[in-house]
């Protein structure tokens, strides 16, 4: 399966997936130490017969080598295309006689890893991970086959309006650090890899210095901790070192990237804080009343049922590893997207010069603790988020402690993280389309 990452997408669910996540009941997460020394987080339940793995290799497609862009990204699709004694007919046979299923995806700050196996046959399931990890064939065929399918997804992006969105903001605010550039690379960069190459990348970022494990279902403590020594044997100790954190172009302004269509789609992005800045509560609270709180929401008022600018409208924090952005997005008409900007960037405005009132701080505290996604509805799912914690560098009570945090947000506290960091002059606006009266501004 070849990863399709793009930043706003992960950020996004980056951001509901750890802060909107909560349980309906307290979850009991035991911080597991294997007799190899690495640690996991479990949450042990026998109710039913299986288990979830989630496991995050730290660094993701940043890691990619000079003049290397997209080997993280092809390496990763082709870890279930063969390996050890299996080429990928076999593997995949044995997946699925085995009733295991594997998901492997890269994105710009991790490789991640999710695995569901049957109690029954969880140790043949762990030997064939193992083999995907360690052992992988990257045989001539396969790197044929996906590769293609890479470039084709790359010569696609080039015809898609979202994607070149997305990667001109990259550019705008990354340059040259690794954030500012596709994760699959270029046509040239995919078409030139070899299998040495994929084998450099998986060494690179498959290290067990990196590695954070989440484990939920049917295991008890004790063989978790054997199952992830078995599972990492072989592996590197140590991998590439991490990119240093990104020097984020923090200027505003337009840029336009002419795209034939009635309408256009905007991005926009400006610094936002990191999730361990105290401000970070206020900031998520404040971001639900101008742009997260869908039909509630300022933007969406003012935009769209006021003036009829755009069918929807949406703002989110973006905290990653090496930078952080409060981003947004619409589309609209061309002949209307310059109204559009101007009413968002009179918005951004209004909020950090005039706060909130007590009604909207009240309405966005009771969605936001009232509000749990549908994707926290199993093993799985909490394996994922139980991995993303550890990550973002949350600590272990956090899913039992969120709503009180959320609770904890005043009015005061709203406006001082408005006017700290919501600046329209910072706000960079990347628009994809035939806008009229809107022109490409100097960064």
């Amino acid at each position: 399966m070849i990863p399709t990452f793009r930043l706003s997408r992960l950020a996004l669910a980056l951001a509901l997936t750890l802060l909107a996540a909560l349980p309906a009941r307290a979850i009991d997460i035991e911080a597991v130490t294997s007799p190899a020394g690495t640690t996991a987080w479990l949450v042990e339940d026998h109710s039913l017969p299986f288990v979830a793995l989630e496991l995050r290799f730290r660094g993701g497609t940043s890691l990619d080598a000079p003049g290397k862009r997209g080997a993280i990204h092809l390496m990763t699709a082709l870890l279930e295309e063969g390996a050890g004694t299996r080429d990928a007919q076999a593997w995949a046979e044995e997946a699925e006689r085995l009733a295991a299923e594997f998901d492997f995806d890269a994105g710009p700050d991790e490789v991640s890893v999710s695995a569901r196996m049957l109690t029954e046959t969880r140790d043949r399931a762990v030997d064939l991970l193992h083999d995907a990890l360690v052992a992988p064939r990257f045989d001539a065929d396969a790197i044929a086959r996906v590769r293609a399918q890479v470039l084709s997804m790359i010569e696609a992006d080039r015809r898609d309006p979202g994607a070149l969105a997305g990667q001109t903001l990259r550019a705008a605010l990354f340059g040259d650090h690794p954030y500012g550039s596709a994760p699959e690379g270029t046509a040239d960069s995919v078409a030139a890899l070899t299998r040495d190459d994929l084998l450099a990348a998986r060494d690179r970022v498959l290290a067990r210095d990196r590695v954070v494990i989440a484990a939920v279902g049917d295991i008890t403590a004790s063989d978790l901790g054997a199952l992830i020594d078995r599972l990492l044997a072989g592996l590197p100790d140590t991998g590439a070192p991490l990119p240093p954190r990104a020097q984020m172009d923090t200027t505003g302004g337009v840029t336009v990237v002419p795209f034939g269509g009635p309408q256009s789609l905007v991005l926009m992005a400006q610094p936002g804080p990191k999730m361990d800045d105290p401000d970070f509560f206020p900031a998520y609270v404040a971001n639900h009343i101008l742009g997260g709180g869908g039909f509630s929401s300022r933007l969406m008022e003012e935009v769209r049922e006021k003036r009829g600018l755009t069918y929807g409208i949406a703002t989110y924090l973006a905290p990653r590893d090496l930078a952080e952005t409060w981003q947004g997005s619409f589309a609209s008409a061309n002949e209307k997207v310059a109204e559009a900007i101007a009413v968002v960037r009179r918005e951004w405005a209004r909020l950090a010069e005039g706060g909130v009132s007590d009604a909207e701080l009240t309405a966005a505290k009771t969605y936001l603790t009232g509000a749990y996604p549908l994707r926290f509805d199993g093993n799985g799912p909490i394996a994922a988020i139980l991995a993303g914690m550890q990550t973002a560098g949350l600590p272990i009570d956090y899913v039992n402690t969120r709503n009180t945090r959320i609770e904890a947000v005043s009015a005061e506290d709203v406006a001082r993280v408005a006017r700290r960091w919501l600046d329209p002059e910072r706000l960079r606006f990347v628009v994809v389309g035939q806008p009229e009266g809107v022109e490409s501004t100097a960064p």
